[in-house]
């Protein structure tokens, strides 16, 4: 089982590693386009298209990575608190009938949104260029299926936790310091909790 969940981790992170490149494609246009507009007074037409594509390629395609890191963003002032089996349990009803339902839909209405695309070759109506905007569809139904997979292997995990008290291990990658302090003062609490109940 922990082989199959770090196969879903590593390929949820090569995948949001990879499109990470589009920010670098997405600075580049705009400040290609900020030059020409404001200094040779010639703007391009493809410009906004290509922003908008390589932003929301990075934001649809990094959902899977993030879920992956724990990165999404919570309210977590309350949860922190919990008992680690209650946000296991939590976080695992959330998965039920949240994540895996948006999911679903992404898969499904997205593979629809898509097949049309593809067919009619679809072209974007918002700027002379009429750039293809079929292969950036496909990431929908792409990303939903990315989605999915790493939300099944949180639900895993959770089901994991409830049953051991802890949750098993994930691929470690950057963090940010918030959340490398959070785990050490995880780790340090779970010592002295150790070390309390040796004393007894």
């Amino acid at each position: 089982m922990k082989r199959l969940l770090h196969f879903i981790d590593s390929l949820s992170a090569w995948t949001g590693k990879a499109f990470a490149w589009c920010i670098v494609v997405l600075t580049f246009s705009t400040c290609y386009e900020v030059f020409v507009r404001y200094v040779l007074n010639a703007p391009t037409v493809w410009a906004f298209d290509m922003s908008v594509q390589m932003y929301g390629a990075l934001f649809m395609m990094a959902g899977a990575y993030a879920l992956s890191q724990d990165a999404h963003v919570r309210g977590d002032v309350i949860y922190r608190l919990m008992p680690i089996k209650v946000r296991a349990t939590l976080d695992l009803v959330l998965y039920i009938f949240f994540l895996f339902p948006g999911a679903i839909a992404l898969i499904y209405y997205g593979y629809g949104f898509a097949s049309d695309s593809w067919f009619y070759k679809e072209v974007s109506w918002s700027s002379p260029a009429r750039i293809q905007i079929y292969f950036f569809k496909t990431l929908i139904p792409v990303s939903g299926t990315l989605v999915m997979l790493q939300g099944i292997a949180e639900a895993v995990r959770c089901i994991q936790c409830i049953r051991t008290g802890e949750f098993p291990p994930r691929l470690h990658d950057v963090q940010e310091t918030e959340t490398m302090l959070m785990h050490e003062h995880e780790d340090l609490s779970q010592i002295e909790a150790e070390h309390e109940t040796e004393a007894r």
